[in-house]
């Protein structure tokens, strides 16, 4: 895997992927950005989502569930001195369908964070990570 990152001025960056896609990372306005993309901590954040998702959503349809929807609201704690890593990690699920089985949820979220999820298993050598989730029936 490769990605390449160039500074574009001030504390704006772009960054590219290997799959060729690209995404801007800025910082705030206080450090020098014009707050025209992410930050690249934010990144991270959205990166573990992404990883757990995927894993997840893979679970779930080789299980024959009916997601219609599935969401992952991350939330994180940083250190307050430098280096600010993260220190708590909190992913609440939304799996939204029909039919779900709590057991197959619950074991999709638990099988991404502790088996399948790179992003998770790296950064919870450094934070604490934990999961919870929802389940809303559609008709």
């Amino acid at each position: 895997m490769k990605a390449r990152v160039k500074w574009v001025e001030q504390a704006t960056f772009l960054g590219e992927s290997g799959s060729g896609h690209a995404i801007v990372m800025d910082g705030p306005p206080d450090h020098g950005g014009r707050n025209l993309g992410v930050r690249p901590m934010e990144m991270l954040l959205l990166g573990l989502g992404g990883c757990t998702m995927f894993d997840v959503m893979m679970i779930l349809t080789k299980a024959r569930q009916d997601v219609r929807d599935c969401i992952v609201e991350l939330e994180a704690e940083r250190s307050d001195e430098e280096p600010k890593v993260f220190t708590k990690i909190h992913a609440h699920f939304r799996v939204i369908g029909k039919g779900l089985k709590e057991d197959r949820v619950k074991r999709a979220i638990q099988l991404s964070s502790e088996k399948y999820c790179s992003a998770s298993i790296m950064l919870g050598a450094m934070a604490e990570i934990t999961h919870d989730y929802k389940i809303e029936e559609v008709e």
